[in-house]
């Protein structure tokens, strides 16, 4: 008989621990928001804050000068055998906005290669402002022999850029890592030092 009434007074006791903990877990979003708007802090999904207004848009990115656009132009430039070129010649950008272009390339040897691009800038000073987030340039590739591949450059102008600058031009060069000399044809002869080619 004691044994039942234990049983029974922690069966009580659990259910209400449990009863305390759903009440405790519906109660932390007003006790949450109540310490958001005591100390100024605002966390709080810009989603949920819209709800009860009339406007679901998002704000505008604050960072983007909207006022001016800056003309960029993309040039590539291969030294070696590679076909190497920027999916557009030119693209509209304002200060602060996200920006991506994709460069295509291809083996044109009959051989593996890697290979590497180093940018350059006109004028100079964009240099400084002109940050890349996703860059080829940043590694090293191989590609096997005839292989097309797509890579991305995802950027931003800083706006702290000077009014004066309008157009930038963002060029790559791409060359071969360790400048090995092409394999010699298949079935080619070997001949003598001092011997002359047939012509």
């Amino acid at each position: 008989m004691r044994l039942q009434y234990e049983n029974t007074r922690m069966v009580g006791k659990l259910v209400v621990i449990v009863i305390g903990m759903f009440v405790f877990g519906y109660a932390l979003v007003p006790f949450y928001r109540a310490i958001c708007e005591m100390t100024g802090i605002n966390v709080l999904a810009l989603a949920e804050q819209k709800i009860s207004g009339k406007s679901t848009q998002l704000p505008a990115n604050t960072q983007i000068d909207r006022t001016r656009s800056i003309t960029v132009e993309f040039d590539a430039n291969a030294r070696g055998p590679w076909h190497f070129k920027p999916a557009q010649s030119t693209l509209q950008v304002h200060p602060g906005e996200l920006a991506t272009v994709m460069y295509e390339f291809q083996n044109m040897q009959n051989r593996t290669m890697s290979a590497q691009a180093i940018p350059s800038y006109a004028p100079m000073q964009a240099a400084a402002y002109f940050n890349k987030l996703e860059c080829f340039c940043f590694s090293q590739y191989t590609l096997a022999p005839g292989e097309k591949k797509q890579w991305p450059v995802a950027f931003v102008i800083d706006p702290k850029l000077s009014k004066d600058v309008s157009t930038i031009t963002l060029s790559y060069t791409f060359f071969e890592v360790g400048g090995k000399t092409p394999a010699a044809p298949t079935g080619s002869v070997a001949r003598p030092a001092g011997e002359g080619s047939a012509v």
